[in-house]
């Protein structure tokens, strides 16, 4: 049986993708780290989320693309696809699919007109957290990305995961019947 700690990081460095070590708040580090607070952070929210709902259907297949970005993030010699295959594949149809999801669940809320304060439903709460966190790992990810290769992919599938997190509180809130609170 596989022991859960290996005490390899015991003096602040921990194992990449590709073998190498580095320091524990290494910049890739900290840009994967961020990313797996996000897929936490997801895990939360569907425990507010009904079992037969299609948001929760939808983070569930957001929460696994979030591997695999945190599995591209880990791996500086970009080689995870070719190990992994096409479980850590990362392409534009998961982008569309997102901007899908988005798109048929905005076609349920009614029109933004003004800024709204986040919170209302428990579910619906977290999801505006969600979404912040998706923001900080975005942008951590933007800044890795200047020192380092990442692919724009993963910048793209960022910024529209928070355009969803955003449309899917809004949603969430609308069916707990949480109404929107203006700023």
């Amino acid at each position: 049986m596989v022991k859960i700690y290996t005490k390899t990081g015991d003096l602040g460095e921990t194992g990449l993708f590709d073998g190498s070590r580095v320091a524990k708040n290494d910049p890739r580090v900290n840009t994967y780290g961020e990313v797996d607070e996000l897929n936490a952070l997801l895990g939360v929210v569907l425990g507010f989320i009904r079992d037969d709902d299609d948001i929760r259907n939808c983070l569930l297949t957001v929460q696994r693309e979030l591997f695999v970005i945190g599995a591209h993030l880990a791996d500086p010699t970009a080689r995870v696809e070719a190990k992994r295959g096409e479980k850590a594949s990362l392409s534009e149809d998961q982008v569309t699919r997102l901007e899908q999801w988005i798109d048929a669940f905005e076609a349920n809320l009614p029109p933004l007109r003004q800024f709204i304060l986040p919170g209302g439903s428990k579910g619906g709460a977290a999801l505006h957290h969600a979404r912040t966190v998706c923001r900080r790992a975005e942008r951590q990810i933007v800044a890795l990305s200047q020192q380092e290769p990442v692919s724009p992919l993963i910048i793209t599938y960022m910024n529209r995961l928070s355009d969803l997190l955003f449309v899917t509180a809004r949603l969430e809130n609308l069916r707990r019947d949480r109404p929107e609170i203006p700023w």
